[in-house]
């Protein structure tokens, strides 16, 4: 497989800008023409973040290694996927976000992406935790490893139609008497084609047994989100996870129009499965685009459902978020099992497929799996926080 390495630090290798299409792999007449550009960025707090552009003449997308391997940016056939950030000058560089500002939300000072991980040491709410010695230390909102910058990436491009385009990165979280974890990501999509594919692996790297969660923040506004939207979703049971959640229980699924001054609803889903698998939809009001998310319920167990139909200035954006647990503090998640533990070598595997559904055809195709996964029960829909899934204050 031809592969062009853009940073291995291990090697002092840095590209600084290139593009590569498929005449630097000698392949001639490709059956859909594609190009992969990476650049580093100029100005403001971007400065110095390097971006990489997959245009397929389907799907494309931007990934940032400087955040932690990002999906920053997509589109298919003219349409947007991402959202509207109020953080108008980024991808910001990880320099200038201080994860533990403003008690801990820092990390929304760069927030903008349209796939954001976040973990790996916490992927929920900030929280406040007195060691032994009295010492009182501080965990910020999800985690880490969206602002760290990744120090190795790859291109690789399969010899064989169709020619399969991966953009490998690595990206390691760790710090002296403390979790050691390599992130591996492969994003991995066929040229011409309407999805992608996310494969991360997390490998510890230390001598002793670690602590890790996962979530990946899967944000859409328009054109898919606006109102009338749907949420469509295998659900055997959907939990709100606090009063302002139980507000709207009564119509989670559906989206209003941009209301200024919105405080964000957060629900909590358990999803139903077949054969391992699962997925969920955001469909437009006519049903005639979409997007859709491919999880595998071994690897990513729990879903959550953000709601922040604020201002179209504001951040008019909906989550789609499997996780290895939901996003309740740390300790809450532990109590209740739902915190991954690798042995000194192990390794965790998650995977997401992301597919754009274009005309009301495909996105009934969809409609018609979700439905046939969700005829094994009709969703429990709790009318409060409860446990395990909630704090109940």
């Amino acid at each position: 497989m031809p592969t062009v390495i853009l940073n291995d630090t291990s090697h002092d290798v840095w590209v600084d800008s290139a593009t590569i299409s498929p005449e630097n792999f000698g392949m001639e007449a490709p059956p859909h023409a594609w190009s992969i550009r990476k650049q580093t960025l100029r100005g403001g707090r971007r400065d110095g973040v390097d971006l990489i552009t997959v245009e397929t003449g389907g799907l494309s997308f931007c990934v940032v290694p400087s955040r932690g391997m990002g999906l920053w940016k997509g589109a298919y056939r003219g349409r947007d996927l991402g959202w509207k950030s109020p953080v108008k000058d980024g991808p910001v560089n990880p320099a200038h976000v201080n994860l533990l500002s403003n008690g801990g939300l820092g990390w929304l000072d760069g927030f903008d992406e349209l796939i954001v991980r976040c973990g790996l040491e916490n992927n929920g709410s900030p929280y406040a935790e007195t060691s032994p010695d009295g010492r009182q230390t501080l965990t910020g909102l999800h985690g880490k490893i969206a602002n760290i910058p990744a120090h190795y990436v790859a291109v690789h491009v399969e010899n064989n139609a169709p020619h399969a385009i991966t953009i490998e990165g690595h990206v390691d979280e760790s710090h002296l008497f403390g979790p050691a974890i390599r992130m591996t990501t492969k994003i991995t999509i066929v040229p011409g084609s309407k999805s992608l594919t996310v494969r991360d692996e997390f490998t510890n790297l230390s001598d002793q047994p670690v602590e890790m969660q996962i979530l990946y923040h899967c944000n859409f506004g328009p054109p898919y989100l606006e109102a009338g939207s749907r949420f469509v979703a295998p659900a055997s049971v959907v939990v709100p996870r606090d009063a302002r959640a139980v507000e709207g229980i009564g119509h989670y699924d559906v989206y209003g129009p941009p209301e200024p001054g919105f405080s964000e609803q957060v629900y909590f889903l358990d999803l139903q499965e077949r054969d391992g698998k699962s997925l969920v939809m955001l469909r437009d009001a006519a049903g005639e685009n979409a997007v859709a998310l491919r999880v595998s319920k071994s690897q990513l167990p729990c879903f959550t459902l953000w709601k922040c139909t604020g201002g179209l200035n504001d951040g008019y954006v909906t989550g789609l978020e499997p996780a290895t647990n939901y996003p309740n503090a740390r300790p809450f998640e532990q109590t209740h099992g739902r915190v991954v533990t690798l042995k000194p070598g192990d390794s965790h595997v998650a995977e997401i497929g992301l597919e754009v559904l274009a005309g009301a055809q495909d996105v009934a195709r969809i409609e018609q799996e979700i439905k046939t996964i969700q005829d094994q029960g009709t969703p429990r829909i709790e009318k409060g926080p409860v446990e395990p899934f909630a704090k109940v204050e």
